[in-house]
């Protein structure tokens, strides 16, 4: 039997040099590694594709909005509370001395709608939606009521997948709002209370370099944040295989996946309106 070129390659003898072969294994990993990862962009993108396309179930959306917005508002209040107390004694420390805190809410404001806001709450939400939507998504593939649906001629995507994608994008936003708000009342309270800030000059210090289009930059981060959320989830439950232990590396994967797609579109984000 003639040999193809992938047995070839698979029978090439290796270098006898030690460093050689570590070069070689690291190149093997990162090779293998990243063709995986654009693989599963690809499947994410064709799964994107097909939830956004199908006749979709409003009830069920309903529900999802209420379980990944409403009850995610508590965790999300509560990262955002330390994120204006955080950006308060940022800007302290790096700018205090040099401008005074006459410009606190200018600078926590740019701060907190462009980067810090959308980002960690972002991340926060990774943490929560994507592992519960991967466990979810997860345990019904293992038990196999997405075979029963299947079997029953009903679509898996427009009853399971699409109303929590659809959720994700419609109400990481709505946090995001929320959340935003949230920490310039606690950069507020703690640069008056701690910094002796007055409250008026905390407001009237947002007016000098507030911009809507920070404000349509937060929103989109958040609007592109929620959808890398729901569809790692929905994408790493679907493909889950292996029982439980399948799906606790489905929601390992999930969580990973999403945080890293959230920094690297953050930054391609903030590169290309900022």
């Amino acid at each position: 039997m003639p040999e193809t070129p992938e047995t070839q390659i698979q029978t090439l003898p290796r270098s006898s040099n030690p460093l050689k072969r570590a070069l070689d294994d690291v190149a093997e990993s990162f090779g293998a590694g990243a063709r995986e990862s654009f693989e599963r962009i690809g499947s994410m993108s064709i799964l994107l594709f097909k939830s956004m396309f199908r006749r979709q179930k409003y009830e069920f959306i309903m529900e999802q909005m209420v379980l990944i917005g409403v009850k995610s508002l508590p965790i999300v209040l509560l990262a955002s509370m330390f994120t204006g107390f955080i950006t308060t004694w940022q800007v302290k420390y790096l700018a205090g001395d040099i401008f005074g805190m006459r410009y606190l809410g200018t600078l926590v404001i740019r701060v907190v709608l462009t980067e810090l806001g959308p980002t960690l709450i972002g991340l926060v939400l990774a943490g929560r939606i994507a592992a519960k939507v991967a466990a979810e998504v997860g345990t019904m593939k293992v038990t196999e009521q997405i075979d029963a649906m299947t079997c029953l001629s009903l679509d898996p995507v427009s009853y399971i997948i699409s109303p929590r994608v659809i959720a994700g994008f419609i109400m990481v936003p709505v946090l995001f709002v929320i959340g935003c708000v949230a920490a310039i009342l606690s950069a507020q309270i703690l640069g008056t209370l701690a910094l002796g800030v007055p409250v008026v000059t905390f407001y009237n210090s947002m007016k000098l370099l507030f911009e809507v289009r920070d404000v349509v930059i937060g929103l989109f981060k958040s609007f592109t944040f929620g959808g890398i959320i729901a569809l790692s989830g929905c994408y790493f439950g679907y493909n889950t295989s292996g029982g439980a232990v399948g799906v606790g590396q489905a929601v390992r994967k999930a969580v990973v996946a999403s945080s890293i797609l959230i920094l690297i579109f953050n930054l391609i984000i903030s590169q290309l309106l900022v």
